[in-house]
This record gives structure tokens, sequence and C-alpha cells, in this order.
């Protein structure tokens, strides 16, 4: 059953939000000599283990609206998809952080569902028992997600802070 994803004047102000959290996240922060743009994500996936947690978790709140505007199965899966890889490669030290800025999972999940809602034809939306199935699927991945991301975190930072005192 498909549903038009028409927006309503809620809707579009959840979707500016939604848009204005990823740029905050993904490109808030300029950097004058090599011109780039990196955003809090970034920064606070500088803090190890700990950082990487947060990104998702703040993360998760874009795919968590995107459920409530009726998000096509699809969408919602590659959102998922976006985040994991950001969060689980930004676990790498280093080479995560560097990930982290250039990846831009929330800029891509905001892309990925302003073109579902752009265009509801091509995806279906999400309203029936098969459709509850998908959202408990979703939110079930990025809860084991958070929890291992938190759990690899918390070891990351505690083996750094043993390295640092000597053990």
């Amino acid at each position: 059953m498909t549903t038009n994803l028409a927006r309503t004047d809620k809707q579009r102000a959840r979707l500016d939000q939604m848009n204005n959290l990823a740029w905050l996240l993904d490109n808030s922060i300029r950097i004058p000599i090599i011109n780039y743009r990196i955003g809090l994500d970034a920064i606070i996936g500088l803090i190890p283990g700990l950082g990487d947690m947060a990104g998702l978790l703040i993360s998760s709140v874009i795919v968590i609206q995107a459920i409530r505007l009726g998000a096509p199965s699809a969408t919602l899966l590659q959102m998922v998809l976006n985040i994991a890889i950001e969060a689980l490669i930004g676990l790498v030290p280093m080479l995560g952080d560097v990930f982290d800025a250039t990846f831009k999972s929330n800029i891509r999940n905001m892309r990925l569902l302003n073109l579902a809602l752009d265009h509801p034809q091509t995806g279906r939306a999400i309203n029936s028992a098969a459709g509850t199935g998908i959202i408990v699927a979703v939110i079930a991945a990025l809860i084991v997600l958070i929890v291992l991301i938190g759990g690899a975190g918390v070891a990351v930072f505690w083996g750094i802070a043993s390295l640092l005192q000597g053990r």
C-alpha cells in the first residue's frame, strides 16, 4: 500500500530541522586554509570511543524522524547502513576521525530522505503491518549499533587510558 508523501507544513518544518541538524553535524565548521567543511560529529568523534557513540546517538535522531515521516523501508535501511559504516570505521583511531570528516553520513541520509519524499512513487511508505516489522528492525539495528559502539568505545577509551598510565 503506497502513501502519498506530499509534505505538509509540519513535515516541511521537521525536514528543515533535520537538514539543519545534518549540516551542523557534518558541514558547519569551515577549515580556512584548505577550504573544507567538517561538522560537530567530526569534533566529538575525536573523543576516543565515547565520541563515536555520541555521534551515533545524534545521527539516530535523523533516522527516527525519517520513520515518523513515513520514509520508504529501503531508504531507512540505507540510512542505518550509512551511520553503521561511519560508526564502525570511526572506532579506528586516527583513520576513523578522518573518515568521520569525509563520509558525512548525516548529509548523505538527508539527501536520501529528501529524494524519497520528493519522489514518493519510487518507494513504498511504511504504513502497514509489514511496515511495522521494518520499523522494529530499524530501531533494533540502531539499538544494537549503539550497544556495540558504546561497548567498543568504552573499551577503546580504557585501553588508551591504561596505555597513558603506563600499565
